[in-house]
């Protein structure tokens, strides 16, 4: 069952592209929107983010953060059983110097190609949201938590 919840998983983190990431700024809970790649080895999800965003800001001061992405949602189908992903995970900043950079980099711009020329602007800095905890909600009743190992050798096989 864990396999096929981590696959479940792992084939929504590929077909969506945003998430919903959480933040604690100035103490209180943050909610915003990030586009995400994937990055293979080590597992993480990519975000490209302004240095002028409370989000960075909030990342680099508290780097334990929330990320949601959910299923469409579809007409005629009860929203307790969009599927989502919860991913508990631990924020860091991906310089240059880095050696994840180049291929965090390549991930973000093949998916976002048309995002591209924000590299070229100073303040824009790649994250990479490195998972600690997984819970998996595949429809009603149906949640689960998974290791992040599991979704991540599930992203891994569901690759292309």
């Amino acid at each position: 069952m864990k396999t096929e919840t981590a696959a479940a998983a792992a084939a929504l983190l590929h077909r969506q592209r945003v998430a919903a990431l959480g933040t604690l700024h100035e103490g209180a809970p943050a909610v915003s929107m990030v586009p995400y790649s994937i990055h293979g080895d080590p597992f993480a999800l990519v975000i490209l983010v302004s240095s002028l965003s409370a989000h960075t800001h909030d990342m680099r001061s508290q780097p334990r953060v929330g990320v949601l992405v959910t299923e469409t949602e579809r007409e005629g189908a009860p929203a307790h059983a969009v599927a989502r992903v919860s991913v508990e995970a631990l924020a860091r900043a991906v310089p240059a110097n880095d050696p994840m950079h180049a291929a965090a980099h390549a991930s973000y711009v093949a998916r976002f190609p048309d995002m591209a020329m924000l590299f070229e602007l100073g303040d824009f800095a790649l994250f990479a949201l490195e998972p600690r905890a997984v819970r998996v909600v595949l429809g009603f009743a149906q949640a689960h938590s998974i290791t992040a190992e599991a979704l991540a050798r599930a992203v891994a096989a569901t690759a292309g």
